[in-house]
């Protein structure tokens, strides 16, 4: 059975579109590219990828915006990262084209930068391997859009493995990292027993420079009933573990055909039963590390059809921002039912919604998290 410890209840926002793109969220950066993804963005524009990303990666988030989140209270950030990361070598997939190594280097010394400045603002930071060599969910998140190969081949599960381990061991002195994510959300048809064998090493890979009490292992629950994994979590020797659920209302046909009121049902009373018994279920403390205040399909996916109808469509704006006002306190209420939660994200170009910082100016989310 887990020894689980006691955590401070994380109130933190994810940072993505930095170190693994998603191009919803930053289209300028793809304006004239062909590319849906890290991976496309890189092999089109070849050795130009570099003099593009770089710029990204020092204007997208700095120092300034994490002293931001500790301004208003946040304590604490998930980061994102691809599996490229600490550079290369890594697996070849034939999205690559004739580029052996086609990601640009150098993201390792911006999530450096990273953990510092976390320090300085006083906030916890859990790294999340967000795409995994070959893609694990066929998502533009997952590094790249339409595949879902990870699971196929032992060459990319063992790659993930071995980097979850080198990560661990770069940043186990880090005070500040509170946890590691093994991999963001794997499709719901990547088989469970395979899941929970990588879980399993995953978890040993990371404990071998990390002891629980230095830092939580974190695992998602890959679009599944929670019940699939009771009987590992239950396994001997799993410590400080923590089970991460992603809750949003835009992608289910019956959740974008529902009124505001249903939306508000949905997360101030399914959500906050859910949480309490997910976790009871379980024994094991959890984690909503991802949700937003996002209702429209169409500003966020590349890849699912319409129609795009949506609770907020036929409202002014009076009522467009007291929907949101709602719906943003009913997820805050049932989601401090658990460890922890991250608004995803912080950042977005075009979509309100889903950029913390815009929900927070407009008061849809509150001006303090303490």
């Amino acid at each position: 059975m887990n020894n689980q410890r006691p955590f401070a209840r994380l109130r933190g926002v994810n940072l993505g579109a930095w170190l693994v793109l998603e191009k919803w969220m930053s289209p300028s950066l793809f304006a004239g590219m062909a590319a849906t993804d890290e991976t496309t963005f890189c092999a089109e524009l070849g050795a130009r990828a570099a003099s593009k990303l770089r710029p990204h990666w020092n204007s997208w988030i700095g120092r300034d915006d994490f002293l931001w989140l500790a301004d208003r209270g946040v304590n604490a950030v998930r980061i994102p990262v691809g599996h490229w990361i600490l550079g290369p070598p890594y697996p070849w997939h034939a999205s690559y084209g004739s580029l052996s190594h086609p990601f640009v280097e150098g993201g390792i010394e911006v999530l450096d930068r990273a953990l510092g400045w976390a320090a300085e603002a006083g906030l916890q930071v859990m790294i999340d391997l967000h795409a995994a060599p070959g893609c694990q969910n066929g998502f533009d998140n997952g590094g790249i859009k339409d595949v879902c190969e990870w699971h196929t081949r032992s060459e990319f599960v063992d790659f993930s493995v071995d980097l979850l381990g080198r990560l661990a061991q770069r940043y186990r002195a880090e005070s500040v990292l509170h946890g590691i994510e093994v991999l963001n959300e794997p499709r719901w048809d990547v088989p469970t027993a395979l899941l929970e064998d990588f879980y399993r090493r995953a978890y040993a890979a990371i404990r071998a420079h990390c002891p629980p009490e230095r830092l939580a292992v974190v695992f998602h629950d890959g679009f599944r009933s929670h019940l699939e994994f009771q009987p590992l979590l239950r396994e001997p020797g799993f410590d400080n573990v923590l089970f991460d659920v992603h809750r949003y209302q835009c992608f289910d046909r019956a959740d974008i055909d529902m009124d505001i009121h249903g939306h508000l049902h949905k997360a101030g009373d399914t959500w906050k039963d859910e949480a309490l018994r997910l976790q009871q279920d379980l024994g094991v403390p959890a984690i909503a590390g991802e949700w937003s205040l996002g209702l429209d399909l169409k500003v966020v996916s590349l890849w699912a059809p319409g129609p795009y109808n949506h609770a907020l469509e036929h409202m002014d704006a009076f009522q467009q921002d007291v929907s949101s006002r709602a719906y943003a306190a009913a997820q805050l209420l049932a989601f401090e039912r658990y460890t922890g939660w991250f608004f995803w994200s912080y950042r977005t170009e075009t979509t309100p919604a889903w950029c913390f910082r815009d929900c927070v100016e407009r008061g849809w989310l509150p001006s303090r998290f303490q």
